[in-house]
């Protein structure tokens, strides 16, 4: 009765003891998020980051390519793998505090020397020459996770799966980016090669008018050559702009896990649709949904559970064990039941000695490594507001740029209807013609590179939020 109330009383004492927690975590630094962005214009909760990949692109060509990126990008696939291969693992963790059981099969057969103290021995006692045994059992091995060490294996196995996760959210985002901006970028050469064109049947039509007053004698060859040069200056746009209208559209179909090759498109730059009025919402909520930060918070996670590990290796550590199975000398015996069968039961405590001092660094290392973890989600907060104020900034002042380019493409285009006209009444030279021409050919590329820029600036304002998950 005694010994059964010691075993309960001894039983009791482990489950206190697994209560306990031997190290404090460090909590997520909240005063780290700033309460609103810079250039953020009035204070919403709403953010363009909660729209569907399908609300915010308007382009119906421009979704069809995203949607194939994320079902095709190699990048992606392989991030869903490391996805697979982090699952196992924690599932492998779950079963830490399952005991470990072996069976054993053996069979042995020992012949010692006749002149050996064993050999006259097995010759006097047991009139035979060799020594048999079989043996037949299970045994059992478990640990008690008396100071949460199985616990924070855990943890830190769950914070790595989620990691994965989140990396494949990071993957995912940064995806939907590059797609949307190849795919701007294609829509600006395609205005800008038809720029160059029609600059080039301009120059065309200049050249020819020159011509003829050479011919007449009104100017000298030094104008054709200047009207021929701007010529060639608008002609020698347009293999460039279609070499890098080709590359453009390779790695559009590389990113979406297809083969080199054209890329479809019936939008144009000058139709697609810029907001400049956005929402960023409240920095918290960013927080919550940037795969960066949230990695950063679950290294956090992370290093508490190594800090817990750690501490709890400088503990005693409670093992018990058993055996039980069957066991004879003789083959023929080895399954006599109940003779044959035995069990053994035994528990023990180990508390390491000599391993102090190396167990003690491990932990006031893991102490560090969780202060540093600390650093780094403060830096990947501190890198992810940065990054929603510098995208707001742009959308602001890009619309400013635009509005004065506009104006600037306006007027430049109509200097140029007044210098044709001019120059064909004799009221103005060529070099007046030329100027006109070269000044609004820069002026429209121009004009097309700042809607462009407008254009990703919103884009990556919706990366930076988390947007497309």
């Amino acid at each position: 009765m005694n010994t059964y109330r010691n075993t309960l009383a001894a039983l009791f004492v482990l489950l206190v003891l697994a209560g306990c927690k031997v190290s404090k975590d460090t909590a997520l630094p909240i005063k780290a998020i700033p309460e609103k962005f810079r250039d953020a214009q009035g204070q919403d909760s709403l953010s363009i980051a909660d729209q569907t990949i399908k609300d915010f692109f308007k382009e119906e060509e421009l979704r069809n390519l995203v949607d194939t990126a994320l079902v095709r990008n190699y990048d992606l696939q392989i991030a869903l793998k490391n996805m697979e291969s982090a699952q196992q693992l924690l599932k492998q963790s779950k079963l830490g505090n399952i005991p470990q059981v072996d069976l054993q099969i053996t069979g042995s057969s020992n012949r010692p020397s006749d002149n050996s103290l064993n050999g006259l021995s097995t010759s006097q006692f047991l009139k035979t020459t060799h020594v048999e045994d079989f043996n037949a059992n299970v045994g059992l091995r478990w640990e008690a996770d008396i100071w949460g060490k199985i616990k924070g294996e855990k943890q830190a196995a769950l914070a790595t799966y989620l990691q994965t996760e989140e990396a494949k959210k990071a993957i995912q985002t940064q995806l939907i980016a590059s797609v949307a901006q190849g795919y701007y970028r294609l829509l600006m050469m395609d205005a800008q090669i038809a720029i160059a064109k029609k600059n080039l049947a301009l120059s065309d039509s200049t050249l020819r008018i020159i011509h003829l007053q050479f011919d007449a004698g009104q100017v000298t060859s030094l104008a054709i050559q200047q009207a021929k040069a701007q010529q060639l200056v608008a002609a020698q746009l347009i293999p460039k702009f279609e070499q890098d209208i080709t590359i453009q559209e390779n790695a559009l179909r590389v990113l979406t896990g297809r083969l080199p090759g054209s890329v479809d498109r019936l939008a144009s730059l000058e139709k697609s649709d810029v907001i400049s009025q956005v929402s960023a919402g409240y920095p918290t909520a960013m927080v919550s949904r940037r795969p960066d930060v949230k990695s950063a918070e679950l290294s956090l996670n992370i290093a508490n559970a190594k800090v817990g590990i750690a501490k709890a290796s400088l503990y005693p550590s409670l093992s018990i064990t058993a055996s039980a199975g069957l066991n004879s000398f003789k083959a023929s015996n080895w399954f006599n039941i109940p003779a044959s069968l035995f069990g053994v039961v035994a528990g023990g405590i180990t508390q390491p000695l000599l391993q102090g001092r190396q167990l003690k660094t491990q932990y006031e290392v893991a102490k560090i490594e969780r202060e540093k973890t600390v650093i780094q989600f403060r830096q990947s907060v501190l890198n992810a507001v940065a990054e929603v104020s510098d995208e707001l900034v742009k959308i602001e002042k890009l619309k400013q740029q635009y509005d004065i380019s506009k104006d600037k493409v306006n007027t430049l285009q109509q200097a140029v209807r007044n210098a044709n006209l001019l120059f064909k009444s004799g009221m103005a030279n060529y070099l007046e013609v030329i100027t006109a021409q070269s000044n609004s050919l820069q002026s429209e590329l121009e004009l097309t590179t700042i809607k462009t820029a407008q254009l990703n600036a919103r884009v990556e304002l919706y990366r930076a939020l988390g947007g497309g998950l």
